[in-house]
């Protein structure tokens, strides 16, 4: 039995589960959250993976990259190739969001908003360097942990040979958390059942009937955005097919829209990183932590672009040119600016609604379906982070051919 089930290929094995837990759902309706536990299981065990992986994962990456220059061109064509992509979704967003035919103004002037804390961006930059990193490890905050890595991992390059046995256990602790993280990926059809039998079964096709359009706007808006943008640039500067990068990067997708967590996804993202699109193990350490923590396409770019408008429409406020290129300007940047803050993408649209001097109290009426449009927006950030890693690992020659891979699983082997 297990033979057969390991013999099935595991996006086939994650996609059936998806349909069969959206077919529960349908079935069960609230019922059908009986089979939430396996859900919260998956994302419990995955969130295990996160620290220890991006720490160790991310040192042994500049470690291993001990060429400071080739490290910042590394660096600079990474963020640059995140912002010009959240820059283009924004844009995606803007036309979409002008092209849907909204239909008539809603009134929500009475409802009541839950005021959220907004730090200021001083507070945001301060708050990337960790007043204690063991603290910082047990809280789990993703940003000041890559920040202490990045910084340990430039210290053991700069001390040289006393720092090797520090080097060494890295790479060892590195190596295991790989170990445990192909593990704990066989877990994945479970979680993905569980998860999305849980979501169908409580929201219910009902509930989306009268947010309808714009559920479908943001939808479509990503699908285009992934299917053009990312596509595009994987066949023109990653050597790389429009139908081999969606098939590989099918199960990071699939996991990302089940469970709507960038950083829950990493472990398979890293997965389909290095066997499926063959980007070296170093180079992925180090974009898919980054790409997870400010690569927000979908929650920074497309999402506040629309609900915007949206927002707008159903207070019949007319917005101009200028309010269109603030919205686009804005969404982009609040992408970095925002990263690590809880809730990362309704803060997005508070400061885009802000800036553009629209009602705040529009955005009760998007949370209720924010779950739904959250699963969509995290599987278009998670494509956006692996297309980023195979387009600057392709252009920068840090892809491994399959004899490498192979060579490399051998000696790990011995």
């Amino acid at each position: 039995m297990l033979k057969f089930w390991f013999a099935i290929p595991f996006w086939q094995r994650v996609l059936g589960a998806l349909l069969l837990g959206v077919f529960t759902g349908v079935l069960l309706g609230q019922d059908a959250s009986v089979f939430k536990p396996l859900g919260t299981l998956f994302i419990n065990a995955i969130r295990m993976l996160v620290v220890p992986l991006v720490f160790f994962a991310l040192i042994n990456s500049i470690t291993s990259l001990a060429d400071s220059s080739k490290m910042q061109r590394l660096a600079f064509k990474t963020v640059a190739l995140f912002l010009l992509t959240a820059f283009i979704a924004s844009l995606i967003g803007l036309t979409i969001g002008s092209l849907v035919p909204w239909g008539d103004a809603l009134q929500l002037t009475t409802t009541e908003v839950r005021q959220r804390d907004i730090p200021p961006v001083a507070d945001v930059l301060t708050g990337l360097i960790p007043t204690n990193p063991v603290a910082a490890l047990a809280e789990a905050k993703v940003l000041q942990i890559i920040v202490f890595a990045v910084l340990v991992g430039i210290a053991i390059n700069q001390v040289g040979e006393k720092a090797e046995p520090m080097k060494k256990l890295v790479n060892a602790g590195a190596e295991i958390m790989y170990a445990i993280t192909r593990m704990v990926l066989q877990l994945t059809p479970f979680g993905v059942f569980g998860l999305m039998a849980w979501a169908v079964g409580s929201f219910g096709l009902a509930t989306l009937l009268p947010l309808a359009k714009f559920i479908g706007a943001i939808y479509l808006a990503c699908l285009l955005h992934i299917a053009i943008v990312y596509g595009g640039m994987v066949k023109v500067f990653g050597a790389m097919s429009w139908r081999q990068f969606f098939k590989a990067i099918l199960p990071a997708q699939l996991v990302a829209y089940s469970s709507a967590s960038s950083y829950g996804t990493l472990p398979v993202s890293f997965k389909v990183a290095t066997e499926e699109l063959k980007v070296s193990k170093n180079y992925a350490s180090f974009v898919l932590p980054l790409g997870a923590t400010i690569n927000m396409d979908g929650c920074g770019g497309i999402f506040p672009a629309i609900a915007a408008i949206f927002i707008a429409h159903i207070y019949g406020i007319p917005l101009d040119t200028m309010d269109y290129l603030l919205i686009a300007g804005t969404a982009t940047l609040a992408s970095l600016g925002t990263a690590g803050v809880p809730g990362t993408a309704m803060v997005m649209l508070t400061v885009t609604l802000s800036v553009v001097g629209l009602p705040l109290e529009g955005i009760a009426f998007i949370a209720a379906v924010d779950r739904i449009i959250d699963m969509m927006r995290t599987a278009t950030n998670i494509s956006g982070d692996l297309m980023v890693a195979r387009v600057v690992a392709k252009q920068e020659g840090l892809l491994e051919e399959p004899e490498q891979a192979e060579q490399a699983t051998g000696m790990a082997s011995r």
